[in-house]
């Protein structure tokens, strides 16, 4: 997983609440084995509407959404961030996420950012009115930067140090892999062993 820490870009306003995993990935496209191939599906349902955002050419190098409250709602398919990422975004901003679709976000590198109503209706007017307007996201300094103002946003820190670092849980747990060998080294012989 690559580091986050900056991310500068453009907008995409998607103003609508409580948009769920199935319409961000809908289940007919759940049947694949890799883990490729979803952008091309994002808000499959969506896109027959000739006025859907992601039809509007004016947001095609958007890599930043800036959507309504409760994103991600409905059920945990970890397909709904992969599909996101693979579409172009590097972050999401949201008055409020759904918790497992955020977690799966971390998970995967996917930063997702919340900010008071206020504030992302500010950044929606502000990309609607100007496609080709710019966003800076600070993860370290947990800022959001635009012609609309500078805000400021809370985040987990053990979520932000995951994404600072690159870290997956699989990678996390790797950095105790010395702690792991020698507690297994010394493990009574009746208990079973795992291999690191």
């Amino acid at each position: 997983m690559d580091p986050v820490t900056r991310i500068s870009g453009l907008m995409v306003p998607l103003w609508r609440a409580d948009i769920d995993t199935d319409q961000i990935m809908p289940k007919q496209h759940l049947k694949k084995v890799e883990r490729t191939g979803f952008g091309e599906v994002v808000f499959d349902d969506w896109r027959d509407d000739p006025d859907f955002v992601l039809n509007d050419e004016r947001y095609a190098q958007g890599n930043v959404l800036v959507t309504g409250p409760n994103f991600g709602s409905g059920s945990s398919r970890e397909h709904a961030p992969w599909g996101l990422q693979q579409y172009g975004f590097d972050a999401i901003i949201a008055p409020s996420f759904a918790d497992i679709f955020k977690t799966n976000c971390a998970k995967n590198g996917l930063l997702t950012v919340e900010l008071a109503q206020d504030e992302v209706e500010a950044l929606v007017s502000l990309a609607t009115d100007d496609p080709s307007a710019q966003v800076r996201i600070d993860l370290p300094e947990q800022s959001v930067e635009s012609a609309a103002g500078v805000f400021h946003f809370d985040i987990d820190q053990h979520t932000k140090h995951m994404l600072v670092h690159g870290l997956d849980p699989i990678a996390l747990t790797l950095q105790h892999r010395e702690a792991i060998t020698t507690y297994e080294a010394h493990r009574p012989a009746r208990m079973p062993v795992t291999n690191a």
